[in-house]
C-alpha cells in the first residue's frame, strides 16, 4: 500500500498508479463486454468491478474511463486501449480532468497516513459532481470509487442516493475486492464485471516478459499471488517473495519459532523503508495460516486452532490500521498467533 498522497491509498509496491497504467493482462473478454455496451449507446450508469487484489480492477476502471471521456481508441492496446499521448489521457494522469471524480480513503495530513475508510464527506462529493455540467465535448462525467469496500455505512448510504437517481451521461465504476461487504441496495443497481486471475503459469510468463524476474522467481511470485498479475509484479519488485518465504519459515517452525527471529522480521517491516511491505507481510502470514489449516484438514486433523488464528489475524490487521497501532508490536502479535496455534495443537 502506498503512503504517498499523490499516488493513492491502494497502489501496491512496485506498481504504477492505475491512471498511469495503459496495459491490462488477461481481461480481454471483460473489456470487450464494456466496449460493446459503450458502442451500443446504452451504457449502464454503474459498474461493479470485482476480483482479487492485484488482478487489475482499478486499471480496468481507468481504461474504461478514458474511453468514456473521449480518448481515441488504440487497437493494439486491446478493446479499451488508448495512447498515453492522447490529450484526454494526459489530463487524467495529471489528475486535471474536471470530468472525473476519484473517491478513495482521504489522506490524514496530521498523521501522514491514509484514513481507514472512505468517509461520508468523500461520498457526498458524488451528487454535487454529477450535478455540474461536463466541460468536454460529449458531456460525459465519470466517478471511480477505489475501493468501494472501504466505504463506511454512512458513505455507502450517501453514494446510494446517486445510484438511485442515475446521472444523465454519467457513469460510476465501483472497484471492489469483496462485493459481499457492499449493501444489497448498491449491488442490485450495478452491472457486475468479475475479473478473474489468469493461470499461475500465464502470469509467470507475463511477469518474466515485462521484468527482470527469472523464470523461477516469476513462477514463485505468481504462485504467491494466485495468478493476479499486479500482485505478482508487486511481490517481485518489493522483495515480497523473500519476505513471504521468511514468514512461511517461521510458521512452519510452529512452537519452536524463537523471539529473536520474530523480532528481526517485525523490525524489517516496521521501519520507514519497510512500510510498503506491511500489507505483503500480513497477506503472507494469512496465507501461511490457511496453508497450515488446509494441510491438517487433508490429513483429518483438528484445525480449530489454526482457523482461530487466521480469524484473529484479520481482526488484528483491521485494528492496527483503524487505531494506528504500533507496527512492530502489531507484527509481533501477528506472528505469535501462529506459534500459539501450534502450541494449542500439541497441548
Amino acid at each position: 500500500m502506498s503512503t504517498d498522497p499523490d499516488i493513492g491509498s491502494d497502489v501496491q509496491p512496485g506498481c504504477l498508479p492505475p491512471r498511469e497504467r495503459y496495459d491490462l493482462f488477461g481481461h480481454e473478454a471483460a473489456e470487450q463486454a464494456f466496449a460493446k455496451a459503450w458502442q451500443s449507446g446504452r451504457l449502464h450508469h454503474a459498474w461493479m468491478i470485482t476480483g482479487p487484489r492485484g488482478v487489475g480492477k482499478a486499471s480496468f476502471a481507468w481504461r474504461a474511463a478514458r474511453r468514456v471521456l473521449g480518448a481515441a481508441p488504440m487497437d493494439e492496446g486491446g478493446p479499451l486501449g488508448s495512447s498515453p499521448q492522447d490529450p484526454v489521457c494526459k489530463l487524467l494522469e495529471a489528475q486535471a480532468n474536471p470530468d472525473l471524480l476519484l473517491l478513495r480513503r482521504p489522506w490524514d495530513e496530521k498523521r501522514k497516513r491514509w484514513r481507514a475508510e472512505i468517509t461520508v464527506e468523500e461520498a457526498r462529493r458524488a451528487p454535487h459532481f454529477f450535478e455540474m455540467s461536463s466541460g468536454a465535448k460529449g458531456g460525459w462525467r465519470v466517478c471511480i470509487v477505489d475501493s468501494a469496500d472501504e466505504m463506511n455505512t454512512n458513505a455507502a448510504n450517501a453514494l446510494l442516493k446517486t445510484l438511485e437517481e442515475p446521472p444523465k451521461r454519467g457513469v460510476l465504476f465501483l472497484v471492489t475486492h469483496t462485493p459481499g461487504r457492499l449493501p444489497a441496495t448498491i449491488r442490485s443497481r450495478c452491472r457486475r464485471l468479475d475479473l478473474r486471475a489468469p493461470s499461475v503459469e500465464a502470469t509467470a510468463g507475463w511477469l518474466a516478459g515485462i521484468s527482470d524476474a527469472g523464470a523461477g522467481d516469476a513462477l514463485a511470485a505468481s504462485r504467491l499471488a494466485a495468478g493476479a498479475p499486479g500482485r505478482a509484479l508487486s511481490l517481485h519488485v518489493s522483495g515480497g517473495v523473500g519476505l513471504a518465504r521468511d514468514v512461511e519459515a517461521i510458521v512452519e517452525k510452529g512452537r519452536s519459532a524463537g523471539e529473536p527471529e520474530m523480532r528481526r522480521l517485525a523490525d524489517r517491516i516496521s521501519t520507514k523503508a519497510g512500510e510498503d511491505l506491511r500489507g505483503l507481510f500480513y497477506e503472507a502470514l494469512a496465507g501461511a495460516l490457511r496453508n497450515q489449516a488446509r494441510r491438517r484438514a487433508a490429513n483429518g486433523e483438528d484445525v480449530t486452532a489454526w482457523l482461530a488464528a487466521w480469524r484473529e489475524l484479520g481482526s488484528l490487521v483491521r485494528d492496527a490500521e483503524a487505531l494506528y497501532l504500533d507496527p512492530k508490536q502489531s507484527a509481533l502479535a501477528a506472528l505469535s498467533l501462529a506459534r500459539d496455534a501450534a502450541r494449542k495443537e500439541t497441548a
